[in-house]
């Protein structure tokens, strides 16, 4: 009995690595009571990115949570947005808005690592983001908290773009 056989199969097909860094963060089970009993569905909010400075976010509803969790991971591949990633961390200080919450994003030096609560720490880590400072003022509500965490992004500049628009190179831009 030969149980080596198998050990070089894979040899000329090298393992490609994911395309996409995905984490869940947070899945939530809901109860319908009907005639029968109890009628349980899920719903995850989970955040996917590629650790290049793309990122998205998606929310996916389903009677099991495999399937709430691949809903969600179809739309956040389907929803991604470019984060402005400049030496590991972000290009400036920002507040983002979403109902009651507020996140407060800041540059940190290299070497700071990721300082942020949950899901600020999902999107930074799948966006690429190394050193970051955070904080979340207000209502903790998850989904809430990621929102607002990607009004930031959707409102951060980029020194590349703006220097673009004006018509001017880099070297003109910062002097």
């Amino acid at each position: 009995m030969d149980h080596g056989r198998d050990k070089d199969r894979d040899r000329n097909f090298p393992e490609r690595e994911k395309e996409f860094v995905e984490k869940l963060v947070k899945l939530n089970r809901t109860a319908k009571v009907v005639k029968g009993g109890r009628r349980f569905s899920f719903s995850a909010l989970t955040v996917v990115g590629d650790r290049k400075g793309k990122v998205g976010y998606g929310f996916g509803k389903a009677n099991d949570v495999s399937e709430a969790i691949r809903k969600s991971i179809d739309k956040a591949k389907r929803n991604l947005v470019v984060l402005p990633v400049k030496n590991g961390t972000i290009p400036h200080e920002i507040i983002g808005l979403f109902k009651a919450s507020r996140v407060l994003l800041k540059p940190a030096c290299s070497g700071t690592g990721i300082i942020a609560g949950g899901p600020v720490r999902a999107i930074m880590e799948a966006g690429g983001v190394t050193d970051v400072l955070s904080k979340s003022i207000g209502a903790s509500s998850q989904y809430n908290v990621v929102k607002a965490t990607f009004n930031c992004i959707g409102r951060m500049m980029d020194a590349r773009v703006i220097a673009k628009n004006r018509g001017k190179s880099l070297k003109e831009l910062w002097g």
